[in-house]
């Protein structure tokens, strides 16, 4: 099962297709910014597959190289952050940058949605000298924003199947026999860093590390804060709304 293809697909109709026409098909250069929790990879699924915008995401890279047999099918810069991530640090700004650098081409083909990258203001300022090269310039900087208390409940409340790392939420979507996987039958369990205790100190090192971040990108008038909460078709909506603002205003 594809869990991209199913979280997009889950939320195609509905809500979500109320202002499809309020914004007209272009091709965004966008960065989404967001804390683990708010539904970030949710609306770049949502946004990649409404605009043809290419979704560039570390994280998905990363657990590509993770999950890479012989690593024979791994670039350069993705086998280095293998390295590091088997080593259990963290990747450093040059090979995340190279690893940019391999998709250089996505990059100024189109529209293009980073999500994860960049993590730094260091990476924020390579990233624009590359896209400069490229004659490209970002029409946004998406802030997924999401009370903490609210980032707790989603978290807290996720179980993961052990074989097929199907996700599931308590409330939100419950598998159908309490505690087991529907497709795995095995029982569902909780993840160590979605426990409350654990969930508030990644978001105080989230906060520390992204705030520099932030205001680098607010200081370009690029920063766009989108309220995260209700359902991901209500977040996908205001973000619609956003970015026709932002159109018009840069028409003007």
């Amino acid at each position: 099962m594809n869990s991209k293809q199913d979280r997009a697909a889950e939320f195609k109709g509905g809500e979500a297709n109320c202002n499809v026409q309020t914004v007209p098909r272009r091709q965004y250069r966008l960065v989404l910014l967001g804390a683990p929790g708010v539904g970030k990879g949710t609306q770049a699924e949502l946004l990649s597959e409404r605009f043809g915008a290419h979704h560039f995401s570390t994280g998905d890279i990363f657990r590509a190289a993770k999950a890479s047999k012989d690593g024979s099918e791994l670039t350069p810069a993705m086998a280095r952050a293998l390295e590091y991530m088997n080593a259990g640090k963290l990747v450093p700004d040059e090979t995340v940058l190279a690893l940019v650098a391999e998709h250089a081409n996505d990059l100024k083909r189109g529209g293009f949605l980073l999500d994860g990258f960049p993590r730094t203001v260091a990476q924020a300022e390579a990233l624009d000298k590359a896209l400069e090269r490229h004659h490209v310039k970002l029409d946004g900087v998406l802030n997924y924003e999401l009370p903490l208390e609210e980032i707790i409940a989603r978290l807290s409340g996720r179980r993961t199947c052990p074989k097929c790392k199907r996700v599931y939420h308590l409330e939100a979507r419950p598998p159908k026999r309490p505690g087991i996987c529907d497709d795995c039958g095995l029982p569902l369990y909780q993840r160590e860093d979605d426990t409350p205790e654990t969930i508030r100190v990644r978001m105080d090192a989230y906060e520390k590390s992204t705030a520099p971040l932030k205001d680098f990108y607010r200081r370009q008038g690029l920063l766009i804060p989108i309220a995260a909460g209700g359902t991901p078709a209500i977040t996908f909506e205001r973000t619609l709304e956003a970015l026709s603002a932002v159109m018009e205003h840069q028409a003007v």
